[in-house]
Parts: C-alpha cells; sequence; structure tokens
C-alpha cells in the first residue's frame, strides 16, 4: 500500500466513524450480516429454500419490481453493465440497427468500458454534448438513423439532473417519430418521482424498456433489474444467461432489494426534499463565509443528490474535513475531485439520506462555513492537516512529498 493509499483508507475510516453525516458510509461486514440477519421485508417468506438459477426470493423481487414499475414483466441482473448491454443487444437485433443515441457523459460512455461496442459491437451517436438530456430537437436532427434513444434519468455526470415531463415526453416521441425504441437508464429512477410530480409507472410507461438499480439508492447489496415487455424480458433472461448472469444463488441480494423497496423507497421523497434544504443552507454558509466562487448544481437538485463545487484544492479540501470529523464528530463532505474544467475547482457529490434528515438549515450553513475556515488554513499552511492517530505524523510528512494521487471514485452512496 502507497502512502497515498494508507492516507486515504484513514480518511475513510474518518469519515465513516463521524457521528453526524449526510448520508451513511458503506457498513461494516458484520453491521451488514447482522442487518441481512434481521431483515424482514414484508410478504416474504423466510422459509423457503434458497434460490437456484433465479425463481424463488429472486422471482418474487422480479414480479415486485415489474409491478411498480407498470411493466409485463422484469429479470434481476447482478449488475446493472450486464442489464444494460442485454438491453441495447436485444434493441438492435428488434429493431435492425446496432446505432445507439446516447448522451456521451452518459455512464454506457463513461463507466462501462465501451462495453456496447467491444462486447455487443454496437456503436453510439450523440444527439448533443450539453450537459443535459438532450431535447426533441435535437434527437429530430440528428444527422444519421438510430435504432434505439437511450436516457440516463437523472444523469449523474452533470449534477443528477432531469428534464422537465413535458420536456421528456418530447424527447420520447421525436425518437418515435425517428422510428426507434426508448431506453431508459434509470439505475436512480426511484427517486425522481419529486421533480416530475408523476408515479413510477407512469414514468417507465414512457419507455420502451427500463433498468433500476437496487443498490444506489435502496441499500442493497448489488443487483439491478431490466423490465419491459414480457417477450423482450424473456428474450434478457437468455442473453443474461450467456453473459455469465444466471448465477446459483443470489438470495443476499434479493432480499435486501425487497427491504429496500419496503423501506427506503417510501422515504426517499424526504430525502430529496431536504436535500433542497441543504443546498439552499450551503449557498448561504459559503456566502457568508466570502467564498469568491462556488456552485451548488442544480441551484433546486432534481434528486436527493447534486454537485458542490468550491475554488480549492481536492486535497486540502479532504485533509480540511477530515481534521473537523476528527475533532467534531460531524462530516459535511467526503470525496473531492479536481476535473481541470474549469481550472482551479474541485467538485463533491452530496447526497441527503435517513442521517441527513436530522441536518437544520443552520446546522448545515453553520458546517459549510466552519470547513472553508479550516481549508484556508490548511492551504495557507501548505502541509497536509489529517488526524491525530497512530502514524499520522509520518503519512503527514508522506503525504507532503508524494505526488497528489489520481482521483479517487465517488463516495460509495453514489457511486455507479
Amino acid at each position: 500500500m502507497t502512502d497515498a493509499d494508507d492516507l486515504m483508507t484513514r480518511r475513510r475510516a474518518t469519515w465513516a466513524a463521524a457521528e453526524h453525516t449526510l448520508s451513511a458510509s458503506l457498513p461494516t461486514i458484520s453491521a451488514r450480516l447482522a442487518r441481512l440477519a434481521t431483515a424482514r421485508p414484508g410478504g416474504v417468506d423466510l422459509g423457503q429454500q434458497v434460490d437456484v438459477y433465479a425463481g424463488g426470493i429472486v422471482g418474487e423481487l422480479e414480479e415486485r419490481t415489474a409491478e411498480l414499475l407498470g411493466c409485463e414483466d422484469a429479470a434481476f441482473f447482478p449488475t446493472g453493465t450486464m442489464a444494460q448491454q442485454v438491453a441495447l443487444r436485444c434493441w438492435a437485433e428488434r429493431t435492425g440497427s446496432r446505432v445507439v443515441a446516447s448522451h456521451p457523459m452518459a455512464h454506457l460512455e463513461v463507466h462501462e468500458r465501451a462495453a456496447y461496442a467491444v462486447v455487443t459491437g454496437l456503436r453510439t451517436v450523440h444527439p448533443t454534448r450539453a450537459p443535459r438530456v438532450a431535447t426533441a430537437a435535437e434527437v429530430r436532427a440528428l444527422g444519421e438513423p438510430f435504432g434505439t434513444l437511450m436516457l440516463e434519468l437523472p444523469m449523474r455526470e452533470p449534477g443528477f439532473v432531469l428534464p422537465e415531463w413535458e420536456e421528456l415526453e418530447e424527447v420520447v416521441a421525436a425518437a418515435r417519430e425517428r422510428e426507434a425504441v426508448v431506453h431508459f437508464d434509470g439505475a436512480r429512477l426511484w427517486e425522481c418521482t419529486m421533480h416530475f410530480g408523476r408515479g413510477l409507472a407512469e414514468i417507465a410507461g414512457l419507455a420502451d424498456s427500463v433498468y433500476v438499480s437496487f443498490y444506489k439508492s435502496l441499500g442493497g447489496l448489488s443487483g439491478a433489474a431490466l423490465a419491459g415487455p414480457a417477450g423482450f424480458v424473456e428474450e434478457a433472461r437468455a442473453w443474461r444467461h450467456r453473459y455469465g448472469g444466471q448465477v446459483f444463488q443470489q438470495w443476499p441480494a434479493a432480499l435486501t432489494a425487497l427491504e429496500g423497496l419496503q423501506r427506503e423507497l417510501p422515504r426517499l421523497p424526504s430525502y430529496v426534499a431536504h436535500a433542497r434544504v441543504v443546498a439552499g443552507a450551503l449557498r448561504e454558509g459559503f456566502a457568508g463565509a466570502g467564498v469568491p466562487f462556488f456552485r451548488v448544481h442544480p441551484g433546486v437538485p432534481h434528486t436527493h443528490q447534486f454537485q458542490v463545487w468550491l475554488p480549492y484544492g481536492a486535497e486540502a479540501l479532504m485533509d480540511a474535513g477530515t481534521a473537523l470529523a476528527e475533532e467534531t464528530g460531524t462530516c459535511l463532505f467526503r470525496m473531492w475531485t479536481e476535473p481541470g474544467d474549469p481550472p482551479g475547482l474541485s467538485v463533491t457529490e452530496v447526497t441527503v439520506t435517513e442521517p441527513g434528515l436530522a441536518w437544520s438549515a443552520e446546522d448545515v450553513a453553520r458546517e459549510a462555513a466552519a470547513l472553508v475556515e479550516r481549508v484556508r488554513r490548511v492551504e495557507a499552511a501548505g502541509t497536509a492537516e489529517v488526524p491525530e492517530t497512530e502514524g499520522a505524523a509520518e503519512t503527514e510528512r508522506a503525504g507532503a512529498e508524494a505526488a497528489a494521487p489520481g482521483p479517487e471514485p465517488a463516495d460509495p452512496a453514489v457511486s455507479n
């Protein structure tokens, strides 16, 4: 393990130990096992035999998902990447077109190692490069035919952004005019209902197929589902087997997914509502601290997740935040990265879940100002300020001498 790895490990341990956070850290293995042992999602017979190559509790999860999304059927997949590739492959064969219209900032392009091209033999075209969902006019103006329009809802990379409902309807209609099918990358579709003012079934009903995740917002161990017409889903199950997704037993993932549908899904609207309170309080705190430039994006969050941009280095921000978490037990932000465009700015992703509901606007504004004060001290000193734990002094010296580590993965609470 490098010095930089050791520093990041200690940072994460400090963040996880903080008593006051906006979202929960990933639990320890023992805590997860304890929760799994006590999981009692309504209507599930825990005395049944474990699943064997689907069926059983996995089948129950598929039925529940299809019902929630208003679809004829749904198939469980071990990963969302696999579900996406299977969906696009099936539609390519049905439409006769291997061209997918997508966004260059979509999960398909950024986080799946070009699997659509390397594994599935597809290619993509981009109606727009603007940091938002494409408009109907842009879909109509695309200069070549395509068989599938894939829309990520919400779009994570630009800030968990969504179009307005009427705009989404128009985009889907534009794709239909071009005789294309529509697939929703709805990994985080569960939390879109407040922004759209529509239920899950009505939202999913706009598309021909929908992929949803069970761990990003619902707190499941892993897994995803692909939902749509019965014949399409049956074909997807065949490709799931071919892609290696016919796992012998998946009951732990299915059990926690069902628990998430029961426990977290009804709470998501409250998280979204409070994220808007947190966003407003952050603006107040940064302005009061005299930050020369900052951005909370979107200004009114579309979901319970949003971005914060500050004019400080990522390492300084993480050092300052870690020191505050150690001293006060409060952790406002975790991971920061420096995209480089525009230069001199760092960005973090904020997720508000159950722990964040205890934060008042005043709490958020106060902690934002405290972070700014501390990061200014860190940058002025030009040295790392890390928790005074065993080996901290050695790591601090190493951190000052070593080259800055590359961009870290996003916080687990919002990982892809």
